[in-house]
């Protein structure tokens, strides 16, 4: 890890070098990408079954592209009956969460008669990429389906690669079983998000896709975005523990690590004012690094981009950890309450030492697709707001609007908007 004093130029530098991350600089795979994506927009489904036989050794066809009953449920019988109660119990969790998040329409009368309003509706199809290999994570698949289940989508799809033999992880398909999702695609990579954004002849069109994956398939979404709508464009995972000489070393150090074994580009910072708890950390991080599973994504993303960093004082922390922004964010102080108060930016908070990030990956309820690479300054995780439509409701009577006629076409002449002004004075001729 590096260690480092924080002072107002290092400070930049860790920031520059944690945005270097973000899919916004990987412009050498956007021509790739947008290649794909183009291509699949022209041919349809030949070209998804071209691009999974070159890329998953997989000949699809119209034949077998959907994942059947039969292998949703083999593959839901295969796995330990104890890790599918696991499963159900997080999805019900998962569930619970998200139904406080569920807005209702609303409409004010007024004394003119006027009525005002909004009306919620959800997105009609949605859908859901799901990474398959090394990559899949049945959780994503619970945290990705479940909001858009509570906001009442009526279609809700889902893409995952197969492997050289047509199969589908089998955890991905327990997990879409549990949530009652049944319409599967065997389609991975930019060539499923380029699907499921223009239609095929075997893959629906959707109005949203929502879902993590790698940086084609980030960067995919990020093309098609304005044909259809999408979560965000997220970029490698990402920890940061805000510390004082309280906390614990040895699970910060655990926790650093929790997010550090993801790939070689997930980010892991320690922000403290304790440099005896930096030292100790480093230590902790060190004496289990090479006992760990995931050795080598660790040492690389430990070494690259996990830092330590030492602050003045409290306050300079919670400054800096404000303009990280991360994904998540551990407070392990005195009092965390009082400490989150301060806290301005973050897509996850987890207060107390046990209150471990994991426990929000997979069963606390809240959702685990946030913002990354800074975003969380503008951007909220994934709820049940991102599967609904808003649409304002405006009721005038005769009375109403004759009442605030002549402002209207006051404002509607001052824009040199001779027709806007005309649709109101027609009225009370």
């Amino acid at each position: 890890m590096n260690k480092l004093i924080l002072n107002e130029e290092n400070e930049k530098d860790v920031l520059d070098e944690l945005l270097k991350r973000s899919p916004n600089h990987y412009g050498q795979f956007e021509q790739i990408v947008s290649n794909i994506v183009n291509d699949v927009k022209d041919r349809k489904d030949a070209a998804i079954f071209e691009y999974t036989l070159k890329f998953d050794k997989f000949e699809l066809n119209k034949s077998n592209i959907r994942v059947t009953k039969e292998e949703i449920e083999e593959a839901y019988a295969s796995l330990d009956p104890e890790y599918i109660k696991v499963m159900e119990e997080a999805f019900e969790n998962i569930k619970a969460f998200h139904e406080m998040q569920v807005r209702n329409s609303f409409f004010k009368t007024y004394p003119s008669g006027s009525i005002l309003g909004q009306r919620i509706t959800p997105i009609e199809t949605v859908g859901v990429y799901v990474p398959g290999g090394k990559a899949a994570y049945p959780s994503s698949t619970l945290m990705n389906i479940v909001p858009a289940l509570v906001a009442g989508c009526p279609r809700i799809i889902m893409c995952t690669p197969p492997n050289a033999e047509g199969k589908v992880n089998a955890g991905t398909l327990a997990a879409a079983k549990i949530t009652g999702v049944s319409e599967i695609y065997k389609v991975g990579g930019a060539q499923a998000v380029a699907a499921m954004a223009f239609g095929t002849e075997s893959v629906p069109k959707t109005d949203k896709i929502v879902g993590p994956g790698n940086i084609f398939v980030a960067l995919a979404k990020k093309n098609v975005y304005g044909y259809v709508s999408i979560d965000s464009v997220a970029g490698p995972s990402e920890i940061c523990v805000l510390a004082d000489k309280s906390a614990n070393p040895k699970f910060i150090a655990v926790d650093l690590m929790s997010q550090a074994e993801h790939d070689e580009m997930a980010s892991a910072i320690l922000v403290t004012d304790s440099e005896e708890l930096a030292n100790e950390v480093i230590v902790e991080v060190e004496m289990r690094l090479p006992f760990a599973k995931r050795k080598e994504i660790l040492e690389k993303s430990m070494n690259k981009y996990g830092f330590v960093l030492i602050a003045k004082n409290m306050d300079e922390a919670v400054r800096v950890v404000n303009n990280i922004a991360s994904e998540h964010l551990e407070i392990l102080t005195v009092n965390p309450y009082e400490t989150m108060t301060k806290v301005k930016n973050a897509g996850a908070i987890f207060l107390g030492e046990y209150s471990s990030e994991p426990l929000g990956d997979y069963f606390a309820g809240p959702n685990h697709v946030l913002p990354t690479n800074g975003t969380a300054k503008f951007f909220s995780p994934l709820s049940v707001d991102d599967f609904i439509k808003k649409s304002s409701v405006i009721n005038f009577s005769y009375e109403g609007l004759k009442a605030v006629a002549e402002k209207i076409e006051r404002f509607a002449e001052e824009e040199g908007l001779e027709a806007h002004a005309n649709s109101i004075r027609e009225r009370f001729k």
